[in-house]
């Protein structure tokens, strides 16, 4: 397939994903919108180009729970919208939960999961969950608190390695969540044990919860702390889908390989900007700011 025509194909899918998204937090009158902006090329290009995934005949629908989880049933996990386990797949492993709703738009965009599935976000007894977990469509661990999920992502391409399976372990992070010491001792251990089939995305919007990154506690120079700790690091534009399929299709080496997507919070969607610097969740003050965004759908919906 030609190159612009397979771009094209990731572009739309992103696109998609933050229509999805838009239409969801409208009619929730809240989400994770700026998360969608800043991250749907990344997850465009991780699910139709860059994830080895196992074939699925049709999209899945979700679970429900049907009592409470408990010793000997069986296990519900989101591995099966992925790999499913398989020696041959890449893992998927989503460290920032809060952005389980753009994960679950990826899926449907990419026909992994049925649509339907979206109804059941963060309702009671649905595995569709607002902060996802190790049950919830995409989602292979429960990854705790921000910054453990690359602790565990560790230990999985540690054990895929000793066990000779080809299969990468695949991961998408948050910046603000890379603040913390157990990801740097996370990053140590990667390098010191020569953890080469781990491949992580970092979306570097510059913001979390409380403001802007470099406030909170800065990160920079992000790239040369990564290398001092003995990382290979790219540094791209993470809305570039060419950059972000090349880098997932190079040959595993002996060091684990960051990529620091730097991305705009509001892409697609300028009219986040009036909540600079607060954009962690979108929650609608009045119907004249829910009616701005309705039109916003409109207009990219037509």
């Amino acid at each position: 397939m030609k190159s612009a025509v397979w771009q094209a194909s990731i572009q739309k899918i992103a696109d998609g994903i933050r229509r999805r998204v838009l239409a969801h937090t409208l009619a929730w009158n809240g989400g994770y919108l700026s998360q969608a902006c800043s991250s749907a090329e990344i997850f465009a290009t991780l699910y139709g180009r860059i994830l080895k995934l196992q074939s699925l005949d049709k999209p899945i629908i979700p679970e429900r729970f049907h009592e409470t989880p408990k010793t000997g049933m069986p296990a519900m996990t989101g591995i099966n919208y992925n790999g499913g386990g398989l020696p041959d797949c890449d893992s998927f492993i989503l460290s920032p939960a809060q952005y389980a709703l753009v994960l679950y738009a990826a899926l449907i965009e990419t026909g992994r999961m049925d649509e339907t599935g979206m109804a059941e976000y963060n309702r009671d007894g649905s595995t569709v969950e607002m902060i996802g977990a190790e049950h919830s469509p995409g989602m292979e661990v429960t990854t705790g608190s921000l910054g453990q999920g690359i602790s565990q992502a560790a230990g999985i391409a540690w054990a895929r390695r000793t066990k000779g399976e080809p299969g990468r372990v695949v991961m998408l992070m948050s910046d603000g969540e890379c603040q913390s010491g157990e990801f740097w001792e996370a990053v140590q251990a990667m390098s010191f044990h020569r953890l080469g089939n781990m491949l992580i995305y970092v979306d570097v919007n510059g913001y979390q919860c409380d403001g802007p990154v470099s406030s909170v506690m800065n990160l920079e120079p992000f790239d040369k702390r990564l290398k001092a700790f003995g990382a290979n690091v790219h540094c791209i534009d993470g809305h570039n889908i060419k950059k972000l399929a090349d880098l997932g299709s190079k040959p595993l080496g002996d060091a684990p390989t960051f990529v620091l997507c730097r991305t705009d919070p509001c892409r697609g969607m300028a009219i986040l900007g009036k909540r600079h610097p607060k954009y962690h969740y979108v929650r609608f003050a009045n119907a004249a700011e829910k009616a701005e965004y309705q039109e916003l759908y409109d207009a990219l919906t037509r």
